[in-house]
């Protein structure tokens, strides 16, 4: 069985709902289809009857809970705890109103956050910033955790590195340029993520190109700074760096260039120290090594919230839907 087999067998074992907004895109249909059959997840449509009906034709979601904000009952107080939340900001219930009216993305956060969905998935059609808005509005970020961020989850195939091809890759979608700080919060939230997502002990690499010194400017000692905080936050993890991408995953090199170092050589998270470099790794590693890309999944937010990319396919959704609802299990316990 593989990974994502595995966790919609964990999503079907304790049903969440998660709210689909881009009703808009053919994609979505395909998917919710396939959740529903498969009963991975609830799903709920956001939009009107007629342009469900229009975009999803040819489809089987009968399934599925279709909320149009024009006319749902609920509608009224999600607009006043809308003003609510950012009346600091300015916002008055005529305009969280209009927001909430013509944005369907921003509907579909106040479910979650109001608990009429447990999880949502965007981002086929929206651009990354375009689905984190709303949630970093209105969700915030969860209690203990400084900052949100993203990840890739990687599944490798024919692979023996990481936890049997599996991989966390982060920050590799949202922070551009992380201080130390913010390096070492990415390194434990992602953590924390592979536990949830594979049941299994993360191993953290922090990578650079540089191992243990091998090499000496500004960027390495960033990772360097960051290393020694994660240690100090999280002292029972299993994490070290600085770490060159070889000498994080091949036991060989890391016998030769890290000896000693508790992660080297079996790394299953990798932090990277940039987007730059996170977004190029995933991107090579999906493209060239044939792997499975899902997300960016974003960690830290108060519920789950979770990103596609553009170039995503059916699947890809099916796949981050059942993720979500994972994740979501998480939450309420």
């Amino acid at each position: 069985m593989g990974f994502i087999d595995k966790i919609k067998e964990r999503a079907m074992s304790d049903k969440k709902t998660i709210v689909l907004p881009e009703t808009e895109d053919v994609r979505t249909y395909q998917a919710a289809e396939a959740v529903l059959k498969q009963g991975v997840a609830n799903l709920i449509l956001v939009g009107s009857k007629e342009e469900i009906e229009r975009n999803g034709k040819g489809f089987d979601i009968s399934g599925a809970a279709m909320v149009d904000p024009a006319t749902s009952e609920k509608t009224e107080g999600y607009i006043a705890k809308l003003a609510e939340l950012r009346q600091k900001k300015g916002m008055t219930e005529e305009q969280a109103k209009e927001l909430l009216l013509s944005n369907y993305l921003y509907y579909g956060v106040m479910m979650v956050k109001m608990g009429d969905a447990d999880g949502m998935v965007s981002g086929a059609c929206h651009s990354t910033a375009d689905t984190l808005r709303p949630c970093l509005q209105i969700l915030k970020t969860k209690p203990g955790t400084k900052l949100v961020s993203a990840f890739f989850l990687m599944v490798v195939p024919d692979c023996d590195m990481g936890a049997e091809g599996t991989f966390i890759f982060g920050d590799a979608g949202l922070e551009q340029n992380p201080d130390p700080e913010k390096l070492a919060n990415i390194a434990l939230s992602s953590a924390e993520s592979f536990q949830v997502l594979t049941r299994k002990e993360p191993i953290v690499a922090m990578l650079s190109h540089s191992t243990k010194g091998s090499a000496k400017h500004p960027d390495v000692d960033k990772v360097v700074e960051a290393t020694r905080l994660a240690k100090e936050m999280a002292p029972d993890l299993i994490l070290d760096g600085e770490l060159q991408l070889d000498a994080a995953i091949v036991p060989e090199v890391a016998a030769s260039k890290a000896p000693g170092s508790p992660a080297a050589g079996r790394a299953n998270v990798l932090i990277f120290p940039d987007l730059d470099a996170g977004n190029i790794g995933y991107k090579l590693v999906q493209r060239l090594g044939k792997a499975e890309a899902y997300g960016p999944l974003t960690q830290g937010i108060a519920a789950p919230v979770n990103d596609l990319s553009r170039g995503c396919i059916a699947a890809d959704i099916e796949g981050v839907i059942a993720i979500t609802a994972v994740q979501a299990q998480a939450y309420s316990k």
